[in-house]
């Protein structure tokens, strides 16, 4: 087997894989259920999350689809790229709630997806016009974010304890009510 089949059989793999995890992770988003294992969502609303859920769900489908088809390939590259945007807006989430390991966890995912980007670019490149500044483009936007979020989480204090979920996290005005500092929201 020579490099570039090799290569191609690795990018297979880890796009049938990404496309799994994207696909697992967006599914519950637009049906609904098992949200609140998540960070964040019950503070979303409702059509913001189930668009979140559908454009992972597209971007799944859109690493395997277009090749596996031969219909429109040159949008697998386009979807990586996408996916790794969405997974670093995600990690906002888990900085606001001090989940620093999840945090890195969606840097490893915007880097796969990257992968995935460079290795097929050339669909791109061969069957519509997108120059490869486009990429260099993206690629300079996702690794500074992933800079940032690194440096941010790194010099953000550890709350010593667990925190409850986020919702209790919130802060209300002295003297106002809250289901978190009456006990009530549990």
């Amino acid at each position: 087997m020579n490099a570039m089949n090799m290569l191609n059989l690795v990018l297979w793999s880890v796009q049938g894989f990404l496309a799994l995890f994207f696909l697992a992770a967006g599914a519950p988003k637009v049906i609904g259920r098992g949200m609140e294992r998540w960070t964040g969502f019950s503070e979303l609303a409702r059509p913001l999350v189930v668009f979140i859920g559908f454009t992972e769900v597209l971007g799944a489908a859109g690493l395997v689809l277009p090749m596996a088809t031969g219909i429109l390939p040159w949008l697998t590259p386009l979807a990586a790229v996408g996916l790794a945007i969405i997974v670093l807006m995600a990690a906002g989430f888990h900085v606001r709630a001090d989940e620093r390991l999840n945090a890195l966890e969606t840097g490893l995912w915007a880097s796969i997806a990257a992968v995935i980007a460079i290795g097929r670019w050339d669909l791109v490149a061969s069957h519509a016009y997108a120059p490869p500044w486009a990429l260099v483009a993206a690629l300079g936007l996702l690794v500074p974010s992933v800079i940032i979020n690194a440096i941010v989480l790194f010099k953000r204090p550890v709350n010593s304890g667990t925190p409850g979920p986020v919702s209790e996290l919130v802060h209300s005005e002295p003297g106002a009510w809250s289901a978190a500092s009456s006990g009530h929201g549990r």
